[in-house]
């Protein structure tokens, strides 16, 4: 047995500590991932912020949140520069923060009551009904092979799942920061090192 833990450990630690020069790849993988899905929840806000304001105040069809031209304001702004930071590099563990806010929120005040998939289970009873039905009325009056040449016909669910993912992506570039030579984070922490 102690033979195959110091097979094991010596494999190990011929592969693993090289890695160490590339760990900046896993941070550039979340930024870059995380670019497009804030850029355009921020800026599709901002071009419609009455629209946005009124669904985030709004009780009966929107969120019901107070303060909703300030909430609104702050949600757009913050995914959209968010977003450019992201791409960056540039402030990352700074703005994963108010970026895991936008991201609470959205799980608590959005998606929470749709349950965790943000696609519903083609194969539910009720899901499979519906799916069913929708594809003879679209195969009877629509067309049904241009709908569904880029993708299958699903019902979105709208649970928490993307959400939470974000969330989690947050989190570690929280605590990765931008990433060691993928990152202007990187680089201006050389330029200009930290005083003790």
């Amino acid at each position: 047995m102690e033979t195959l833990a110091q097979w094991y450990y010596a494999l190990h630690n011929a592969i693993f500590p090289r890695l160490k020069y590339l760990d900046g790849l896993a941070p550039l993988a979340l930024r870059l991932y995380l670019v497009p899905v804030f850029w355009m929840a921020g800026t599709q806000k901002i071009a419609g912020m009455d629209n946005t304001i009124e669904w985030f105040g709004n009780p009966d069809w929107g969120l019901g949140l107070p303060f909703p031209t300030v909430l609104a304001y702050m949600a757009a702004y913050t995914e959209a520069i968010g977003a450019l930071l992201l791409l960056l590099g540039l402030a990352t563990r700074w703005i994963s923060i108010p970026l895991m806010v936008t991201m609470l929120v959205a799980i608590f005040a959005v998606h929470w009551g749709n349950g965790w998939a943000a696609i519903a289970d083609s194969g539910a009873e009720d899901v499979a009904v519906r799916l069913s039905t929708g594809r003879e009325i679209l195969r009877e009056h629509g067309n049904y092979a241009w709908l569904t040449e880029k993708g299958g016909f699903v019902i979105l669910n709208n649970g928490i799942e993307f959400g939470v993912t974000y969330l989690l992506m947050l989190f570690s570039l929280l605590f990765t920061g931008g990433g060691r030579f993928t990152s202007l984070d990187y680089f201006l922490a050389r330029l200009w090192p930290a005083k003790a």
